[in-house]
C-alpha cells in the first residue's frame, strides 16, 4: 500500500503555497513575468530573513535567493541571447535563406522537409527565435507567390525549432538550467551532446509528423496581407478666405472636424510652422495632414479649403489620390525590442521609420478601446502593426532588430559582419562541447567579441537580454532553492511516488515528463524546469535508480511547448503571422506532444534504466 507522508514543516509548507502563487502569477498574461519574478524574489527573501530557514542545525542566510543573480546558467542564457541577436543584426543566416527560397520555388514538398530540418538543426545552437525571424519572412513570400496556404507551414516550422533545440545543452535556456541546476545538486554535468541521440531520435519522428500529417491537419487560409486594407495619404489642405478656419486657433479648427484630423506641419508662405493647438490660422495656409481618402474629403468639406496631393495636385474625380510607390507589410514585435511594452507615440515610430501604423492587432484580435489611439498603446512581443510606406522604408526596418518584417517578399538584408559572427558561434559552439572552457565562459567571450568586433552595437547587446527571461530564471533558482532547503522538495516527492506506487520505473518517468509537459504549456518553461529538477533527482534516489533518465524527463518534459500559442515567444510570432486560433494549436500540438512523450519515454528506458 502507498504510505502518505506525514504534513510538512511550515516553512516547507510556506514555500508550497509560494510556488503555487508563482505558478498562478506566471500563467497570467496580464501580469509582466519580470513583475512576477520581482514579487517572489522579495516575498522569500523578506520572508525567510524574519523566519530563518534551519537546514543541518544551522541558520541559513536569505541572501541565499539571491544567488541566481550570478548563477552560470543565467550568465550563460544572457551571453547566448546577445550571440542570438548578433546573427539577426548581421543576417548571418543570410545565404541559407536564399537556398531555402530557391528550393521553394521549385520543390515546395520537399523543401518543407528540408525547412523543418534546416530550423530544428539550426536550434540546436542558436535560440530558435532568430531562426524564426529568419524563415518567416522567407515562407510568407513563397505563399503570396505560390498561393499556397501559409497555415499548412508556419506552425510546423515553429515547433521544428522548439524540438531542435531539445538536442543540446545550448538548444534552449530551459536546457541550461535543468543541466546547470543538475549539476548544482550532485549529479555529474551533462555534457552538450550527451542527450542528443534521445532528442534527435525523438526529434525525426516528431518532423515527419510536421511534414505529412500536421499541414493536413489545419486549415487552408490566405494572408490577410492585401492592399483593400485602408490606405492613409499624406495631403495639403489650403485655407481659402472664407474658410471658417481663418483667424481661428489650429485647436479650433481640428474640433471643426470632430477632433479626427491630424496635422503634421503647416506652411505659411515660405516657413513651416510646428502645429502647436494656439497658432492662429491665416488665409492661404496649408495644412499637412495625414489620414484615409474619404476623411480627408471630410476635412476639406468642413473646412471650406482645397485639397492638394503631396506633388501639389489639386485633389479632384480627375486626380484623385494615388499610393504610387506605396505598399503595405505586417511588422510583428518581438520580444525585447525597443517596442516591447512602449508605444509609437513614446518611441516616436513614425519620424524613425518614416512607416504610417494603419491597424494594430494582437494574436490576431483588435485591441483598441474606443477611447484609445494606436500611437498610445503599449505594446507587447507578438502584436502586429499593419503599417504603409515607400517599399525603401521597409527595406530598411527589415534591417532592425527590434521587428519581424512580413511585406511578401524575400528579400533580406546584408552585411560585411556576417561570417564573422556565424565564426564567432561556431567557436563558442566547439570550445564548449571538447571542454576547453564552460559554456558561461565561452559565451561571455562570444558575446564580448560580438561587441568589440561591431557586429551589434552595446544598446542593441543590452536589449537582446530579455528582462522577462532574466528575471524568471532569478526567480525559479530562488523558489527551487527555498522548495530544497525547507524540505518541501522531498515531500513533493514522497507524494508523486505515493500516487505511482507500484508502478515500474518506465510508468514513473512518463509521469514525471507528461507533468512537466503540461505545466510548460501553462506557466514560463524555465520556472517548471527550475522546479522540476530538484524532484527529478529526489525521485531517483528513493527508486535507487541513476538520475539522469529523470533530469532528462523533466529537460524534455520542459521544453514541449506545443499546444497553446502563450507556452513560447515564438508560437505567438507564427500565430499573428498565419492568423492561427487557439484550437489549431491544441489540434496539432497535442498528438505531436503524445508523439515525443512516447517516444522519448522509451528511449530514455532503453538507454537509462
Amino acid at each position: 500500500m502507498p504510505q502518505f507522508p506525514d504534513l510538512p514543516s511550515e516553512h516547507a509548507f510556506v514555500a508550497m503555497a509560494l510556488m503555487l502563487v508563482a505558478l498562478y502569477l506566471f500563467a497570467r498574461d496580464d501580469i509582466p513575468l519580470e513583475f512576477t519574478s520581482i514579487g517572489i524574489l522579495a516575498a522569500l527573501a523578506v520572508g525567510f530573513s524574519l523566519f530563518p530557514i534551519v537546514v543541518d542545525g544551522r541558520r541559513t542566510s536569505a541572501m541565499i535567493f539571491f544567488e541566481g543573480f550570478g548563477h552560470e546558467a543565467l550568465i550563460a542564457v544572457c551571453a547566448l541571447m546577445v550571440i542570438g541577436q548578433g546573427l539577426v543584426q548581421t543576417a548571418a543566416l543570410e545565404p541559407l535563406g536564399r537556398v531555402l527560397t530557391t528550393s521553394w520555388s521549385r520543390l515546395p514538398f520537399l523543401s518543407l522537409v528540408a525547412t523543418l530540418l534546416t530550423a530544428g538543426a539550426l536550434s540546436a545552437f542558436v535560440n530558435n527565435t532568430p531562426i524564426v525571424v529568419l524563415l518567416l519572412p522567407i515562407l510568407v513570400g513563397v505563399c503570396l507567390r505560390t498561393g499556397a496556404s501559409p497555415a499548412g507551414v508556419l506552425m510546423p516550422m515553429g515547433f521544428a525549432t522548439i524540438i531542435g533545440g531539445m538536442a543540446t545543452t545550448i538548444g534552449t535556456s530551459t536546457n541550461l538550467l535543468v543541466v546547470s541546476v543538475a549539476h548544482d545538486l550532485g549529479m555529474e554535468r551533462l555534457g552538450m551532446f550527451d542527450f542528443a541521440i534521445p532528442a534527435v531520435v525523438a526529434g525525426s519522428i516528431g518532423i515527419l509528423y510536421l511534414w505529412l500529417i500536421a499541414p493536413r491537419l489545419l486549415p487552408d487560409r490566405e494572408l490577410e496581407l492585401a492592399d483593400s486594407s485602408p490606405r492613409v495619404f499624406e495631403a495639403r489642405l489650403q485655407l481659402a478666405a472664407n474658410s471658417p478656419a481663418v483667424g481661428h486657433r489650429l485647436a479650433d479648427a481640428i474640433a471643426m472636424t470632430h477632433g479626427e484630423m491630424k496635422v503634421v506641419r503647416i506652411r505659411r508662405g515660405e516657413t513651416f510652422l510646428y502645429p502647436l493647438p494656439d497658432v492662429l490660422l491665416r488665409t492661404g495656409d496649408r495644412l499637412r495632414i495625414s489620414d484615409t481618402p474619404t476623411n480627408l474629403k471630410r476635412f476639406e468639406a468642413a473646412l471650406k479649403g482645397t485639397l492638394y496631393t503631396s506633388r501639389g495636385g489639386i485633389v479632384d474625380e480627375n486626380n484623385p489620390l494615388q499610393a504610387e510607390g506605396q505598399t503595405l507589410a505586417e511588422v510583428a514585435v518581438v520580444q525585447g525590442s525597443a517596442l516591447d511594452r512602449e508605444n509609437l507615440r513614446y518611441t516616436q515610430f513614425l519620424d524613425r521609420y518614416q512607416l504610417v501604423v494603419v491597424a494594430l492587432h494582437r494574436a490576431g484580435q483588435e485591441i483598441l478601446t474606443p477611447v484609445e489611439e494606436i500611437q498610445d498603446v503599449a505594446l507587447a512581443p507578438g502584436d502586429v502593426l499593419l503599417v504603409q510606406g515607400s517599399r525603401e522604408h521597409i527595406r530598411e526596418i527589415k534591417r532592425s532588430p527590434d521587428f519581424l518584417v512580413l511585406d511578401g517578399s524575400v528579400e533580406l538584408p546584408q552585411t560585411k559582419k556576417a561570417t564573422l559572427a556565424l565564426g564567432i558561434l561556431v567557436a563558442v559552439v566547439a570550445v564548449a562541447a571538447f571542454g576547453i572552457l564552460p559554456i558561461a565562459v565561452s559565451a561571455v567571450a562570444g558575446a564580448a567579441v560580438m561587441v568589440f568586433t561591431r557586429c551589434l552595437d552595446l544598446p542593441t547587446a543590452l536589449r537582446a537580454i530579455t528582462p522577462s527571461v532574466f528575471f524568471v530564471v532569478v526567480a525559479s533558482l530562488a523558489l527551487g532553492r527555498a522548495l530544497l532547503d525547507t524540505g518541501a522538495t522531498q515531500y513533493i516527492t514522497e507524494i508523486f511516488l505515493a500516487l505511482t506506487y507500484g508502478a515500474p520505473p518506465i510508468i514513473v518517468l512518463c509521469a514525471l515528463m507528461t507533468l512537466l509537459a503540461v505545466l510548460t504549456n501553462i506557466v514560463t518553461n524555465n520556472a517548471a524546469a527550475v522546479i522540476g529538477t530538484p524532484i527529478a533527482i529526489s525521485i531517483a534516489q528513493h527508486l535507487n535508480l541513476p538520475p539522469e533518465p529523470f533530469v532528462l524527463a523533466v529537460l524534455f518534459g520542459a521544453n514541449m511547448s506545443f499546444c497553446t500559442p502563450m507556452a513560447y515567444q515564438t508560437n505567438l510570432l507564427v500565430m499573428v503571422a498565419a492568423n492561427y486560433k487557439f484550437s489549431e494549436f491544441v489540434k496539432v500540438g497535442v498528438p505531436l506532444t503524445i508523439i515525443m512523450l512516447v517516444a522519448l519515454t522509451w528511449l530514455l528506458d532503453a538507454m537509462y534504466l
